[in-house]
This record gives C-alpha cells, structure tokens and sequence, in this order.
C-alpha cells in the first residue's frame, strides 16, 4: 500500500503524463513520448529537467544505427512517488 503523498514536483499535467507512462513501461525514447504527449522538444526537455534534478527520472543517451538517442525510465524514488501522488489524488476525489 502506497501513502497517499501529495508531490508538487508530479503534479504539474504534462508531469503527470510523464510518470504516468513510464510507471508502464521500461524505459521510452525521448522522440516517442515527445509525440505522445504532442509537446514540442524544448516543453519536454523542461518538464524532464524538473523530474531528473528530483530524481524521479533517468535519462541515458545510446546511439542505435549511428544516431544518438536518449531514453527515459522512472526511478524506483520516481515510481513511488508518483504512486503516492496518485493516492493522494484518489482520496480528494473520494473526499477523505
């Protein structure tokens, strides 16, 4: 059972969005998720800088057929954080 935290630093929409694909998956190319999400570069740069400095996410950078991409996958501090977050919002929409 998660406690029911509210996270200022998730809360943001677009941040939200963010931790909530990735609590799903693995890991995501950055390019994928910018389209996912319909952000443009710098709006998604943003938003990552904010959950990184936090370490709610992790960006590495690999290069696949001569090109260098980044990927992004939650933190196990990232994932509980936002499993809290989605706790909390679950007992103000239940009025606890």
């Amino acid at each position: 059972m998660y406690k029911a935290e509210f996270d200022h630093v998730i809360h943001a929409p677009n941040r939200l969005q963010i931790c909530s694909i990735l609590s799903i998956t693995a890991e995501i190319e950055f390019k994928v998720l910018r389209e996912e999400l319909d952000l443009s570069e710098s709006a998604l740069s943003k938003h990552l800088k904010t959950l990184v400095q936090a370490n709610y996410v992790c960006l590495s950078k690999r290069t696949d057929f001569g090109r260098q991409r980044t990927w992004l996958s939650l933190t196990k501090e990232g994932q509980r954080a936002y499993l809290n977050h989605v706790s909390a919002l679950k007992a103000i929409v239940k009025g606890l």
